[in-house]
């Protein structure tokens, strides 16, 4: 079952992003502004740098996730946003128990269900049977599926997420990717609540990407 656990993240995250966005304006002390300034006044300057398209400043802020029963079909999709930093659980130097993630479609199809169990416990038997003939984990895994449950930490800062959030809360997102995502977004957002108070999928800022696919909130 899909777990996020928030394990870390930039301490007074908020403060910082806007010292961040201070300092470009500023010759002011940062550490003085970083301290002393009221919160209200940082979260101001926050809205306004990121309303006027000051992303950057978001980078100065990071978060650390542990993700885990998860297929390796998700961290497939996962590795392809490059502004990060992962730690995945390695198939060489973990051997079992094998686990694997079944999709609610295939869950909810008894006979196509019944079908993908048997194949599941038997790849299971293929695999064991490989390592206990002393094929080395690296090759026996070669018959592992992308259903394989897997974990991994993930390390990413503020302004990647919005772009995590903007392309996998929409509803065209694939469905475990999705339930990642808002799970995250719940998060970081409990964790600093003026950093993505806006964030979400892209038709939260008022615009759909997906055009005449989009699945109608956003007027065509």
């Amino acid at each position: 079952m899909l777990k996020v656990t928030l394990l870390a993240s930039t301490p007074d995250a908020t403060a910082v992003v806007a010292t961040a966005a201070h300092r470009c304006v500023s010759l002011d002390d940062a550490e003085h502004y970083l301290l002393d300034t009221d919160p209200l006044k940082q979260a101001a300057v926050v809205r306004r740098a990121v309303g006027m398209g000051h992303t950057s400043v978001l980078e100065h802020a990071s978060f650390t996730f542990d993700i885990s029963g998860v297929s390796r079909s998700l961290s497939h999709q996962l590795v392809r946003f490059r502004i990060a930093s992962f730690s995945q659980l390695s198939q060489r130097y973990v051997t079992g128990p094998f686990g694997y993630v079944t999709p609610p479609s295939i869950e909810n199809d008894n006979g196509f269900h019944e079908l993908y169990i048997d194949l599941m416990e038997r790849i299971e038997q293929v695999y064991q049977t490989g390592i206990d003939k002393g094929i080395p984990a690296e090759d026996a895994r070669f018959v592992l599926p992308n259903a394989t449950e897997t974990a991994l930490i993930a390390t990413v800062n503020a302004r990647e997420l919005h772009h995590w959030f903007n392309l996998r809360c929409c509803t065209h997102a694939q469905w475990e990717i999705r339930d990642m995502a808002n799970k995250i977004l719940d998060l970081v957002k409990k964790r600093e609540p003026v950093l993505f108070e806006i964030a979400g999928p892209s038709c939260v800022g008022g615009t759909c990407p997906e055009g005449a696919r989009g699945c109608g909130l956003i007027p065509k």
